[in-house]
């Protein structure tokens, strides 16, 4: 499992010119499923996403968490994240989780955000959707589960 998780000043998610989805400040994240991603993969990266210290404290270092700060996230699935582009020009999408694994997965992800107190909102998986995202720093990192 993937997660390109970004701190935002503030991000939502459209889809038909609808909003469907918005926080700020706090995270935007990105969530990639892969084919062996289980539950754990998805518990072990909640924990790692609210808990990692990204947000400034009163002295201007990173030192606090999304659960420190009270922020919020805006969850969005992306199987893009798996693509492969070492061959070609055209990404491959082999690496990439089957819709109806990868949106248990997803929906997983978010119910367990939920269960940390930090409040989520999504769009909606499978949609084309617009994303606007307002990086703040810009700060962003790509998280990964254990390896398997």
């Amino acid at each position: 499992m993937r997660l390109l998780i970004q701190r935002v000043a503030k991000g939502s998610v459209s889809i038909d010119g609808e909003t469907v989805g918005k926080t700020g400040p706090g995270l935007v994240v990105l969530v990639g499923v892969t084919h062996s991603d289980t539950a754990a993969d998805a518990e072990y990266l909640v924990n790692k996403c609210v808990n990692l210290r990204i947000f400034t404290d009163e002295n201007g270092k990173m030192n606090r968490s999304l659960l420190e700060t009270g922020g919020t996230m805006l969850a969005i699935s992306q199987f893009t994240l798996y693509g492969d582009c070492v061959k070609g020009r055209r990404p491959g999408f082999d690496l990439a989780a089957r819709p109806e694994m990868a949106e248990v997965l997803y929906e997983t992800f978010v119910k367990l955000v939920r269960e940390t107190g930090v409040h989520v909102e999504t769009g909606r998986f499978g949609a084309d959707m617009m994303v606007e995202i307002h990086n703040d720093g810009p700060v962003t990192f790509l998280l990964e589960s254990r390896p398997k």
